[in-house]
């Protein structure tokens, strides 16, 4: 429905359904009068009949004699409003013999909205129909409210929802396409200062992108807001449009909507066709829409900032090196979680120390800055104990009695691992980790399976397990995120991991690289992988 249909003053389109000929046109007469046009039925099937072949221009309204040849006034009333495309319009009976009190309750019950004796003076038909037609269009004026707020929340809902970039550009242009039932455009910056233009076709059309220039977008926000803060919406002509975006899919006159958070931040703009918005109501929908989109997306970047600052302070917590040591090779991988995941307490170590070489893994439980600041802890407190030359298990029980001293309640998992001067032994000291992954140069692969209790559990640490490593042996220790799958038995998981790494490449980097590929795309948990070659 158009606006101009929302317009109580408007004239309408008028089905009138009479089988004397001499009646329609004195009622057609009366209505093309006042400036109504009048569509003209003999009988109920005929009218019923324009209706069903009226496609998208509807009468708004119907005046039908009771008596008709082929079925009742009631009849067909019934038939209207039991039709949704239908159900709608407003129904006025007249009749020049059914006049009674029972006649007008029975049609009304029925499903009429008024009901007219005749002879009927013109001036109270029209006023009838005046009044049903502005009954009826404030009716669609309150129901195409109603829809537009409750796309307005959907589209709100889902800029709220985005959590990267690209699904916010999906969700801002999409829900602006949707708001309006019209093409869209969304125009934002990226925190890579990478300008992101996104276009719609219309509600069901799959979003796009298009080149920018990043300039563009404070240029955009001159016509309406400037370097100030808020939401402002205005008209921008076709010419200007398309010389400033040559190749948007919008082409005639665009309405714009613009808005910033903060001073200094880039605007959002969102674009939609002139005379999808030539209402106050729908632009200040267009508002709203483009408010909640630059606040989604300051909550975007302010997350991004900060997720940005803790990943680079956890990298200051984990070794910027690993040591050079005779005749044993290193290699370690280290993944943050997804870009909207919290940071995580996952570390690694390698050590050169009196007894051999030490390598370390574990895992502070939680994620948060909180855990990566205990994993920093840990580490260098480990670091000191190793240094003093205490055997792996004597290393756990030490961590132990710093973790209920400074972080009762927190727990932690640890695997560490002390490799001889003559490379030939191994003691693993593990304090409730993933078990550390053996494999022998003759394809032998096996998992070191004793373990303790994990820190901060206040309980004893058994003894290092020693196994046997040959020459040519490698050793792999991981956190759980690289192995970990929420469907899959972790059992199976292992078991998994083991046969990949058995058959991968005898290289040592090119071994990581192929364990990651196949087992850490796609994570929300830190990843680490130690591996060493002992020749």
């Amino acid at each position: 429905m158009t606006e101009a249909l929302l317009r109580d003053s408007v004239p309408a389109l008028i089905l009138v359904i009479d089988d004397d000929a001499t009646n329609r046109y004195i009622l057609s007469s009366w209505l093309t009068r006042a400036g109504h046009t009048v569509l003209e039925a003999s009988d109920g099937t005929e009218g019923l009949a324009l209706l069903a072949t009226a496609g998208g221009l509807l009468p708004e309204a119907a005046i039908i004699d009771v008596l008709l040849p082929d079925m009742s006034g009631f009849e067909v009333c019934e038939r209207i409003k039991s039709n949704p495309r239908t159900a709608g319009m407003p129904v006025i009976h007249i009749s020049a013999s059914a006049i009674t009190a029972d006649h007008h309750t029975e049609g009304l019950q029925r499903g009429a909205d008024a009901y007219l004796d005749q002879p009927v003076d013109p001036d109270e038909l029209l006023a009838t129909v005046t009044a049903a037609l502005r009954y009826t269009r404030a009716r669609r004026r309150a129901e195409r409210l109603a829809h537009q707020l409750a796309r307005l929340n959907r589209a709100t809902l889902d800029v709220y929802r985005a959590i990267g970039f690209h699904s916010f550009a999906a969700a801002a242009a999409t829900g602006a396409a949707d708001l309006m039932a019209a093409p869209a455009t969304a125009l934002f910056l990226s925190p890579e200062g990478q300008a992101v233009h996104t276009v719609t076709a219309g509600p069901s059309s799959v979003p796009r992108s298009l080149p920018v220039r990043a300039e563009l977008l404070d240029t955009l926000a001159s016509h309406a807001l400037g370097t100030g803060t808020g939401v402002e919406v205005t008209r921008v002509p076709r010419a200007q449009w398309q010389a400033l975006l040559p190749h948007d899919h919008i082409k005639g006159d665009i309405v714009l909507a613009v808005a910033r958070t903060k001073r200094g931040r880039p605007p959002v703009v969102v674009a939609v066709p002139e005379h999808t918005a030539s209402r106050d109501g729908d632009r200040e929908l267009l508002r709203q829409l483009t408010s909640a989109c630059a606040l989604s997306l300051e909550a975007l970047r302010s997350y991004n900032e900060e997720h940005s600052l803790n990943l680079a302070l956890q990298k200051t917590f984990l070794p910027d090196r690993l040591p050079q040591v005779d005749g044993t090779e290193l290699a370690v991988r280290y993944l943050p979680a997804s870009a909207h995941a919290e940071i995580g307490g996952d570390f690694y170590e390698a050590l050169s120390t009196p007894q051999g070489l030490l390598l370390a893994i574990g895992d502070v439980a939680g994620h948060s800055l909180v855990a990566a600041t205990v994993m920093g802890e840990i580490r260098h407190a480990l670091r000191a104990y190793a240094l003093e030359a205490h055997p792996p298990h004597r290393i756990l029980d030490r961590l132990e009695a710093l973790l209920a001293h400074t972080r009762p309640g927190l727990t932690v998992t640890v695997c560490l691992v002390l490799i001889d001067n003559d490379r030939r032994h191994a003691h693993v000291a593990n304090a409730g980790h993933m078990p550390p992954l053996l494999l022998g140069d003759d394809g032998h692969t096996w998992y070191v399976q004793q373990h303790g209790p994990l820190l901060g559990l206040g309980l004893p640490h058994p003894p290092a397990t020693t196994v046997s490593t040959p020459e040519g042996t490698r050793i792999l220790l991981i956190t759980d995120g690289l192995v970990e799958v929420r469907s899959e038995d972790l059992d199976d998981s292992l078991e998994s991991f083991r046969i990949a790494a058995g058959t991968g490449p005898a290289e040592l980097d090119a071994l990581c690289d192929a364990l990651l590929e196949s087992f850490g795309q796609d994570k929300d948990d830190d990843i680490a992988l130690l591996a060493a070659r002992l020749d």
